[in-house]
């Protein structure tokens, strides 16, 4: 089984997740926001399968950023345009496997649960 795991190099959950798959020989390629971006497509399949609430990380600096008015009114659409604009806003790490998001978030339990199942 070979994973995709999105998200940015320097945050210190994404070095946590990368420890977790290479103590459990889980192989992944690494893409990174801050290097490659997200595609307008991409974010809108990973809304679409779990809802742009779930995608969004809105505890981050970035989500803050925005206009009150901008956060009070999003939609899946905004929240779509807002994350190719601004990668750092996608939760992280996101898996994807065969297509479909199988992680989001790092919980090395449910990470146990779903990679171990897989293998």
């Amino acid at each position: 089984m070979r994973v995709t795991v999105y998200g940015i190099k320097a945050c210190d959950t994404m070095k946590k997740a990368f420890t977790w798959l290479d103590q459990h020989g889980i192989e992944y390629d690494f893409h990174d926001y801050k290097k490659a971006g997200a595609s307008a497509a991409q974010v809108k399949a990973w809304i679409k399968q779990l809802g742009w609430e779930q995608v969004i990380n809105r505890r981050g600096t970035t989500w803050r950023k925005l206009p009150e008015a901008e956060r009070e009114t999003m939609t899946a659409a905004g929240a779509a345009a807002a994350a190719v604009a601004n990668p750092s806003m996608i939760r992280r790490p996101l898996v994807e496997f065969d297509g479909k998001v199988l992680l989001l978030g790092f919980d090395p339990e449910e990470w146990a649960d779903r990679l171990h199942a897989r293998n």
